[in-house]
């Protein structure tokens, strides 16, 4: 009977697992996964699918069901051990933020549990709620093997003049450096071009991981060099309500006009960015299918600010070989991969139309100096590989 790895990915307004099996030379076989989503909002919806995208539950819920993080995690609870006849050998939870102290996975501890608590404010909209349900398992099952697998740990090995501000010593040493994020996305993309492309994952990569939360990095060796994402999820390209780069006068401004801390992070996590910009929407489909001026410069703002942004990263590599899309955006809009490839045009970035609009795995020209991918990323994936690892080298209680 095979053993079982649980992957937890929980955000502010969706609750996702994956259940994989552990199979023959530790190998891991997705099983199925499935999210509840609109949590705290007026239709939130529970659905599961198996190994072949083939619906295993689907079910449309009245709001009470899923009126916050907890009750969403008793409802997957509830479903895993209605079919479940053993434990998972181990939990993996994607935590956003690591702080100086982790350069990779950990397993999680009360003390660790309390370290990571103490970095909510860095990461406001997602720490607690990635949290939550290692809180719920310890309670429920505290015997379980839980793993933090952290978003900021991928870019640990970077150059100390990539880690700091231009701010006196003393703030470095007391936490405040860049950080970078979306660091399992990136990891993931690393190695399937280490499997699937060896000799580009050899060059000089950039990711763009495109989708409400954007960032991009620069992969040299496979190794994260440089990243946009800096101190906190708020820096660098613009995201669905986060601006993105902003000069720090303007946050003075807003408390010389008489703003305090919470109305401001309010405004910058929740209010900015796409829907800031546009008045509409924070969700880039809608954006493309207006005809609102404001819509049309939403849109083509995030375009120019993610070229801007990538061709900056190019300082690190010196040069460009590959350009690889993912995450929400990335993977599914064609328009938004053209726009940002027109932009970077003179750094030899040519996208084949037809290619783009399938959406295929290559879609540069034939001629393109820089080859052009759009690759799904699998954050569970590296999850379940990094709690299957530390599992394996636990010592045997």
């Amino acid at each position: 009977m095979s053993e079982l790895i649980l992957v937890v990915n929980a955000g502010s307004s969706s609750l996702k697992f994956h259940m994989y099996a552990v199979v023959e030379d530790d190998r891991l076989a997705f099983q199925y996964g499935g999210q509840v989503s609109g949590i705290g909002g007026a239709m939130p919806a529970f659905k599961v699918d198996d190994e072949h995208g083939r619906p295993m539950e689907r079910q449309s819920l009245e709001a009470g069901q899923a009126r916050d993080l907890h009750s969403a995690q008793a409802m997957v609870a509830d479903w895993l051990l209605a079919r479940l006849d053993r434990e998972p050998i181990a939990v993996g939870h994607r935590i956003v933020h690591g702080g100086p102290r982790y350069d990779r996975s950990v397993a999680l501890t009360p003390e660790v549990l309390d370290y990571l608590d103490s970095l909510s404010p860095l990461a406001p909209l997602h720490q607690q709620n990635n949290l939550a349900p290692v809180r719920v398992i310890f309670e429920r099952w505290p015997e379980i093997f839980q793993v933090a697998c952290l978003d900021t740990a991928f870019h640990q090995g970077q150059a100390p003049q990539v880690r700091h501000f231009a701010l006196p010593e003393r703030f470095y040493r007391q936490g405040v450096r860049r950080y970078g994020f979306h660091g399992l996305s990136y990891h993931y993309i690393s190695e399937h071009l280490r499997s699937h492309w060896p000799e580009l994952a050899r060059g000089r990569v950039l990711v763009a991981h495109l989708g409400s939360g954007a960032s991009a990095c620069a992969l040299k060796e496979g190794r994260s060099v440089e990243t946009t994402m800096g101190f906190t999820a708020l820096d660098g390209l613009p995201m669905g309500t986060r601006p993105g780069r902003l000069d720090a006068g303007v946050v003075l401004w807003m408390m010389e006009q008489g703003m305090d801390h919470d109305a401001i992070q309010s405004l910058l996590y929740t209010e900015s960015g796409l829907k800031g910009l546009s008045g509409i929407s924070a969700d880039m489909r809608v954006l493309q299918d207006s005809d609102d001026p404001r819509a049309r410069l939403a849109v083509e703002y995030f375009c120019y600010r993610a070229a801007e942004s990538l061709a900056g990263l190019c300082v690190s590599l010196q040069g460009l070989d590959t350009l690889v899309f993912t995450a929400g955006i990335g993977e599914h809009s064609a328009p938004v991969r053209a726009r940002i490839a027109q932009h970077l045009a003179w750094l030899g970035v040519e996208v084949d139309e037809a290619r783009n609009q399938a959406g295929e795995a290559v879609i540069s020209t034939d001629a393109s100096p820089v080859r052009v991918m759009v690759i799904p990323t699998n954050e569970e994936r590296i999850i379940a590989e990094q709690s299957l690892a530390l599992v394996r080298s636990a010592p045997v209680q």
